[in-house]
């Protein structure tokens, strides 16, 4: 049976080794730029401050909505039927609205960690991309399974990441 990713396997081969012998490769691993980096730390730093109220806020109101629901059960046998109906409908809406509120957190956080992200991979793109400059070289790959440990360029790029900050 035929491999159908053979072709495209194959040409990159060929290109890759066209490339090597005319040109120079080096390999950053982008995972260890983006978790060592200082510029991701002050990011996390900054995003953690940013939320970290909001999120001691909801967990209060989950806190406090859990003792009233806990309250009412407990006195539900002792209350008119208008009070009971008034508690539930006062407990039900509150937690649809403690629901909202997590999911509205959930999303906000989500589309900050990813402006955040986009904006620390674009800093990281611009000193790879000053190295490669600086060293002519004609390619750089992301996250190869393997390579020669002289093509890393990974700390050099983390060195400089390091003095921008």
């Amino acid at each position: 049976m035929k491999n159908p990713a053979f072709p495209f396997l194959l040409m990159i081969a060929l290109w890759t080794s066209a490339v090597s012998a005319q040109g120079k490769i080096a390999v950053v691993r982008s995972a260890d730029l983006v978790r060592e980096s200082p510029i991701y730390k002050a990011a996390e730093t900054k995003m953690k401050a940013e939320f970290e109220k909001r999120s001691k806020d909801l967990q209060e109101q989950e806190r406090k909505l859990g003792e009233d629901i806990k309250k009412y059960q407990k006195e539900a046998d002792t209350l008119s039927a208008d009070a009971r109906a008034k508690n539930e409908k006062d407990l039900g809406s509150r937690q649809i609205d403690i629901a909202a509120a997590k999911r509205k957190f959930q999303e906000d956080l989500t589309s900050r960690d990813r402006e955040l992200t986009q904006d620390l991979m674009g800093k990281i793109k611009d000193v790879i991309q000053q190295v490669a400059k600086e060293k002519t070289l004609d390619l750089i790959v992301q996250d190869p399974v393997y390579f020669n440990p002289t093509m890393d360029i990974t700390d050099e790029v983390l060195k400089r990441l390091s003095a921008k900050k």
